[in-house]
This record gives structure tokens, sequence and C-alpha cells, in this order.
């Protein structure tokens, strides 16, 4: 039996070495597809990261399909059953690097796209594509400049599809409507280092950093809200000592985040933080890092789409999510675009031997090229 064209390009994608931020021409291909279809293509480079926008029309809403080619490394290919960039087909799965995360989705995208614009040739509305080969890596390169990019033009997203792999069980479970924020602090603290047996001529960081963390610990940050859970606070990383069993170290380096919630800003967990750790008099110096604020996408034109769109294309109810990491969505909502992450089961995403259901590959296509339907193709 011979591929579907879903599976024939996820194949030839994950064929491409694409670790973060080398796309390896796996855009190429995308870009050759979109323009046989009428799009108009954008090659957008910033500094060493490959982006590029895509646009077919020229009036009314506009849905964008994001994603991203870069994968995350291998790692130890002694691991893997089958080499991690050369696509292998198993008992019905797809195997490769990027398999569900997101190659699988971006090949999904061009197909419902090819299937739309045949049934559809002079549809409604336009249609983009929002691409880049950073997401898994710093991310400043990539979507976030490209956002930029489009509001100089005063370029205005209706509706956005990131490719996201937002299911869990079976393909179309799960839709994600949003994302908590991120927002990570590196925290110094100085003491006096010196004997062990003369704590007097000393003072311990450990000693003093470890009540005030047990107080950050213990803090209730909000109760969150029906879409989202409440904040929580989670340390990484603890670092302090010599390696010798008799020094009182000079300092602690402690790596903390917060995942939280739209019940609370930024400002307010640092302002509270800080707040905490000059109540315990600590000798500190912390540096803030925000990943991303928390969005959220209201039920709306494009949840109602994909949720229709999944129950007939796949015959199951979805559910609304705002669990997980960041996204690249987190850049596009801002906008006040309406946002989902729609993709493949997340089961084995960045782990050894990634892999997709070949079955889902279809029916994400299906599932897409509905929600195009459900949106802009009006019923008699």
């Amino acid at each position: 039996m011979s591929d579907s064209a879903t599976l024939a390009l996820t194949r030839r994608l994950i064929a491409k070495a694409s670790v973060t931020p080398d796309d390896q021409g796996c855009q190429a291909i995308l870009m050759e597809r979109l323009q046989h279809l009428g799009f108009k293509v954008e090659r957008l480079r910033f500094d060493d990261v490959d982006n590029f926008w895509a646009l077919r029309g020229d009036s009314g809403p506009l849905l964008t399909f994001a994603g991203h080619t870069d994968v995350v490394p291998a790692g130890d290919l002694e691991h893997w059953h089958s080499p991690p960039f050369e696509p292998t087909v198993k008992d019905g799965y797809l195997y490769g690097r990027g398999a569900a995360d997101m190659k699988g989705s971006l090949a999904a995208m061009i197909t419902a796209c090819e299937q739309f614009i045949a049934d559809h040739p002079k549809h409604p509305g336009r249609i983009a594509f929002l691409i880049t080969s950073d997401e898994e890596g710093p991310a400043l390169n990539g979507t976030q400049k490209v956002v930029q990019w489009l509001e100089q033009r005063q370029q205005k997203i209706d509706w956005c599809i990131v490719g996201e792999p937002s299911s869990t069980q079976h393909m179309g479970d799960v839709i994600k409507n949003g994302r908590r924020g991120s927002l990570g602090c590196e925290l110094r603290v100085k003491g006096v280092q010196g004997h062990v047996a003369y704590p007097h001529l000393a003072e311990n960081p450990i000693h003093r950093t470890a009540p005030a963390l047990a107080e950050l610990a213990r803090e209730r940050w909000d109760e969150g809200n029906q879409y989202f859970p409440a904040t929580s606070f989670q340390i990484s990383n603890f670092n302090s000592g010599t390696g010798a069993t008799n020094v009182i170290p000079g300092e602690a380096r402690v790596v903390f985040n917060f995942r939280f919630s739209t019940e609370v800003s930024r400002r307010q967990l640092i302002e509270r933080s800080e707040a905490i750790l000059q109540r315990h008099d600590l000798n500190y110096e912390a540096n803030w890092q925000l990943s991303g604020e928390p969005f959220l996408t209201d039920r709306g034109e494009l949840i109602e789409a994909g949720v229709a769109a999944i129950k007939e294309c796949v015959g199951i109810d979805t559910q609304l999510s705002t669990a997980g990491g960041t996204s690249d969505g987190r850049f596009i909502a801002p906008t006040g675009a309406q946002v989902v992450e729609l993709g493949p089961v997340n089961a084995t995403i960045h782990q050894v031997d990634e892999c997709v259901k070949i079955s889902d590959l279809d029916k994400l296509s299906k599932v897409y090229c509905q929600i195009l339907v459900n949106l802009f193709i009006k019923p008699a």
C-alpha cells in the first residue's frame, strides 16, 4: 500500500535532521508546496533562524497555521530502535525525531490546505502559514520576530492553529485553548565563607536561604479559575558549597520557576516573592526572566469550529485544556488573535523512539481541512 500524502510528506520532513535552529531544508519543502497552491511566500531570516510567512487571499478574516520545523536533539543514538532521522514505519506507527512534535502536524496542515483549495479554489477569507525553526530553542528570533514584523505591516491574525501535539490518549481528545505563564528566577544569596568549627566567624547562606524558600513553597499565590489551576512554584536547582566537608560556603545559588495563571501578574509574583526574601533579611541578587505571559482563548468561532471538526472527523468530544508548558502561541495571542493548539498524541515527544500513529496523521489532516470549511464555507 502506498503512503498517504500526509504520511509521505511527514517522512520527507523527518529525514531532515533539523535540530534547532538548523532548518536543514524543511521549510523549502513546505514553501514549494504552498507556492503551488497560490500562496505568496516571504522568507524571513533573523540572525541564525529561518522563518517564513505564506499568505493566500486578499481580503476577509485570516486563519494562520503556525508551527516549527526544528526538533530537539536525538540524544544517545544507541537507545533508538531505528535511526532518529530515518523515518521508520512499524506496527502502524511512524518513528523518527519530530514525528509528533511537530513535523506530522506540519504535513497535515499542508495536505489539509491542498484538499480544501481543491474543493474550494475560490474560497472566501485568507489562509496563512507562520513557520519558524527556533521554537525548541531560545525562541528569540522565530515566531516572536515574525509577529513583530507582521505588526509593523499592520497584518492582523484573526484565528491561529498551532500544531503542537495537544492530544493525550486519542487524536483530537484535547484542544489547548491557553497556556500558563512562565516566570523564572536565578537567585544568588551571599554569605561569608569560613571554617565549620568557627561558625561565629562566618555566615551560612544555606541556613539563611532555606527558611525563605520554605515560605515561598508554602505560599498560596492564587486559586486559579475555571480554565487554569492555581499558580505553581517549583525549585529546579540549588547549588552551594566547595565540596569540602569543613567549609561553610560563601554563597548559594537557586533557580526557581512560576507557572502562573491569569489570576496573578508577573509583577505581583515578583513583588510578593521579594517581600518574602527581604523578610528573611537575605543579602541577595535576583535575576527574573519571563518566558511568556499566560493566555486564554475563550469559546468563539475558532474553538467552535475545532470542536465540531473533531466530532465530525474523529467522532469524539474534545476537551479544552491549558495544561502543559509554553508554546509559540504566547507570542501570537497578545495580538488579539484567537489561538488554539491542536495536534497528535504527545506521549512520546522529546523521547527516544518518538512516534505518531499513522492513521492519526490522516485524521489530523481531515480535522484541519474541516476547520477551514467550518470557518470559511457557509452552509447553503
